[in-house]
């Protein structure tokens, strides 16, 4: 970012590391700009070398130090920490949320009246600059708000805007899916290795082979289908293979799988709604 905005973190964990890093290391914010709070010593250090960032106990003295604040807690932790700093909240500042089921709205009751706040959903390929971010933006939220959000989720990946009611989805296909990735890559590295190969080799191979599948569909623009036809020669190996994947019902179980991962988002937002309302200042 062209202006000089010092960015907060509330909860000091390995996404808020990834994201933080990331930011550092596409020159958006250097490390004097940057602060985390956490009740865990292990998690402040870890985000201090990483980062190169401050770190603290209090999430006060990060809601005081940052313009921009990223919410990084737990579902259940979210209302602690927005009563935290529900006092110290200045009308300049915009909130980030990262907090899974958590909706804007949700967010912004314990806010003091119009507070802006916009909710991101990353994956944990930020930590290499290969996130899968959606945003969407609260009633309050800006234009400027959505251009610094965006900016920042783009250091470390893609990014993209949404409405919210997308957001449960992108939970459940983005979020989620890095898990299911690495299973799939786990269960070829598994198969390779019982048709002879070492382990080394056919771990990398499947990682390799994803990343390269990943980059066709990315670069190419076409249907994954026809990139898979394109593979898939009459007779031969692949569509055998192919065939052992239907009958184990394997696009079947990938929609169960971010269905069920996206229902569960909602259970959460549904779970973690306002019980009270926050602390006057």
């Amino acid at each position: 970012m062209s202006e000089k905005l010092n960015i907060g973190f509330i909860g000091a964990g390995k996404m808020a590391s990834a994201l933080a890093g990331g930011f550092v290391r596409k020159e958006q914010i250097g490390p004097d700009q940057l602060m985390a709070s956490d009740p865990y010593a292990a998690s402040r250090d870890d985000f201090a070398s990483f980062t190169g960032g401050k770190t603290t106990e209090h999430n006060h003295e990060v809601t005081s130090f940052a313009d921009i604040v990223f919410l990084a807690v737990k579902p259940d932790r979210y209302v602690e920490a927005l009563q935290s700093i529900h006092a110290y909240w200045r009308e300049s500042q915009c909130l980030i949320s990262i907090v899974a089921g958590v909706s804007t709205e949700q967010l912004a009751f314990y806010l003091p009246a119009g507070g802006r706040v916009i909710r991101v959903m990353p994956n944990t390929p930020a930590m290499v600059g290969s996130s899968a971010s959606a945003l969407c933006l609260g009633e309050f939220a800006t234009d400027e708000d959505r251009q610094r959000s965006l900016a920042l989720m783009s250091a470390v990946g893609t990014a993209d805007v949404v409405t919210e009611k997308m957001m449960d989805a992108v939970t459940g296909l983005s979020g989620s899916g890095p898990a299911y990735v690495y299973q799939f890559i786990e269960a070829l590295s598994d198969g390779a290795v019982a048709a002879g190969l070492s382990r080394d080799l056919a771990t990398k191979l499947a990682a390799q082979t994803v990343l390269g599948g990943a980059r066709m569909v990315q670069e190419t623009g076409l249907h994954p289908g026809i990139l898979k036809d394109m593979v898939a020669s009459p007779g031969g190996t692949t569509i055998e293979g192919l065939h052992a994947l239907e009958k184990g019902a394997l696009r079947a179980t990938v929609m169960d799988a971010v269905r069920s991962a996206a229902s569960k988002s909602r259970k959460l937002g549904r779970r973690s709604g306002p019980a009270k309302l926050p602390p006057l200042p």
